[in-house]
């Protein structure tokens, strides 16, 4: 079974990704490509998808400058409806011969729209929408094929289509949760503009993996690599149902595993009806970050050092294949795309080193995002402690010591983290949060403990409210939860004097420190 999809041409906007998550949620398949595709690679991708729309991300540069990101002119022309979001809404102007030229002034934030004429994508529009915008240049003129659908104070022409092919272009983001129909706004665009039949469903999904993985690895054996997060637990289950006792799952504690993680994962694998190996490879991995500050070498090695020991491990149980839990937003933060933003380097994506000693690697989840990926495990039957379980880096503890990373820091920020974790999870506040946890800072501060000035580190702490982490808003954590964890950590941190709390949303920030 082919599915209805819809292509996001990704500009490199920091929106680009959300676009697809929100379309995914009313079950219609997305997929992010680059910005450049061709026709015929459109075509291809249609033998295996029935691509009823593509829409124009956002993006960081100005149409017209030179080297700007551009489509192919002939994709707008194939008759498959397209929609263009901020700059994708300036670049069908530009192509068309419109006007687009720095704004007056700009927008930033919630503005409120005047539809002018709702139809096409703003069907059932009111006559004033909040929208949230984000634009420095605008459009100010467009060719005789397009007309004006929606304008603001300061943007005359902040919604337009084109009078006979089903064209669309929107100043603002309907991906925003700020933009309050935004959904409406894209399902306008799937349901009335494009056709689409929302047959996306994840119980689909899970039997199309598993055929995946057994016509990638045949009758070889693979080993998984296990760190017993939902990701790489999900990853298992579904490439147990399809290689079963060709699967080994390799769960290597590389020393910077949370408090009392290598024993949890031990003692819920080992019963899970897969072949199950542990690896002790403390040393070893401490021993390759010695005197590392920087964090994308951080992630670099210890993505290099994880596929060596896989590589060990491959060797003696005869296996070919390597699968791995490798989600969507690991790979857009590692900049996969050719005009995509390198976030920060995923030990699992861009960390891997060039030659490894596997026939392949299996990426079964690649194309999920987080709470899509806890839809499978459900389906799957995981159990709820998995399911649940919060999102951790693959290189552990060691990029949530900022710096270079040691032993005394290590067992300082793992105290730490386990005094947060309680402290929130014994609260009422951990319903709605996405994640918690502590970073060990390079700053030190003066303090003082029992009437004697104490010279000692800072930790930080981070509470996030999210729903796919491609955005996250701060946790408004009570005062008396904040005072908890602050005052045990100093009391039972001896070398920490100072206890702060993060309250940057991301954007721009990221969930993660490094």
């Amino acid at each position: 079974m082919k599915f209805d999809a819809v292509l996001i041409l990704d500009f490199g906007g920091q929106y680009c990704h959300l676009i697809g998550r929100r379309i995914r949620e009313v079950n219609v398949y997305s997929e992010v490509v680059p910005c450049d595709i061709t026709r015929q690679e459109i075509g291809d991708l249609n033998r295996r998808l029935n691509v009823k729309g593509i829409i124009l991300s956002g993006g960081p540069s100005s149409v017209y400058v030179e080297n700007a990101p551009k489509c192919h002119v002939d994709v707008l022309d194939m008759g498959i409806p397209v929609l263009g979001l901020c700059y994708g809404h300036q670049l069908i102007a530009h192509l068309s011969n419109g006007q687009v030229q720095p704004g007056m002034k700009r927008e930033y934030g919630t503005a409120l729209v005047v539809i002018d004429k709702p139809v096409g994508v703003l069907k059932g529009m009111d006559a004033r929408e909040k929208v949230w915008m984000s634009h420095g240049d605008t459009v100010y003129s467009l060719s005789e094929e397009y007309e004006v659908l929606a304008h603001t104070e300061n943007c005359p022409i902040a919604a337009f289509r084109h009078k006979e092919k089903p064209v669309y272009g929107l100043q603002w983001h309907p991906e925003v949760v700020h933009t309050e129909k935004g959904t409406e706004m894209l399902r306008n665009f799937l349901f009335e503009v494009c056709g689409c039949e929302p047959n996306w469903r994840m119980t689909d999904f899970v039997e199309r993996a598993v055929q995946e993985i057994r016509q990638t690895v045949g009758d070889a054996k693979a080993i998984i690599a296990l760190s017993g997060g939902i990701d790489s637990s999900t990853a298992t289950a579904l490439a147990a149902k399809a290689l079963g006792k060709n699967l080994t799952a390799v769960f290597v504690d590389h020393g910077f595993m949370r408090a009392d993680e290598p024993e949890f994962v031990k003692g819920t694998f080992e019963n899970f009806g897969v072949n199950f190996i542990s690896v002790d490879a403390r040393d070893r991995f401490m021993k390759r970050l010695e005197g590392v500050a920087d964090p994308e070498e951080k992630r670099r090695l210890v993505g290099e050092e994880f596929i060596r020991v896989f590589e060990d491990i491959a060797k003696d149980v005869g296996a070919e294949y390597l699968v791995q839990g490798t989600i969507y937003p690991d790979r857009i933060e590692s900049g996969f795309r050719r005009h995509s933003e390198k976030i920060k380097t995923h030990h699992n994506v861009a960390g891997l080193p060039i030659k490894m000693g596997f026939r392949g690697i299996v990426e079964p989840l690649r194309n999920l995002y987080k709470d899509e990926v806890r839809n499978v495990a459900k389906t799957l039957r995981l159990p709820e402690e998995i399911v649940w379980r919060q999102p951790f880096p693959g290189p552990g503890l060691a990029v949530r010591i900022v710096g270079e990373v040691t032993q005394e820091k290590t067992d300082i920020v793992r105290k730490a983290d386990k005094i947060v974790t309680e402290e929130i999870e014994k609260s009422e506040v951990r319903e709605g949060l996405w994640q918690y946890f502590a970073i060990l800072t390079d700053t030190k501060s003066t303090g003082v403990k029992g009437d004697t000035r104490a010279y000692g580190y800072t930790i930080a702490v981070r509470a996030v409210e999210s729903r796919e982490a491609m955005t996250a808003n701060f946790a408004r954590l009570p005062y008396e939860v904040l005072e908890r964890i602050s005052t045990s950590v100093i009391n039972e941190i001896p070398q920490v004097t100072r206890v702060v709390y993060d309250i940057t949303h991301k954007p721009p920030a990221t969930i993660e420190w490094e």
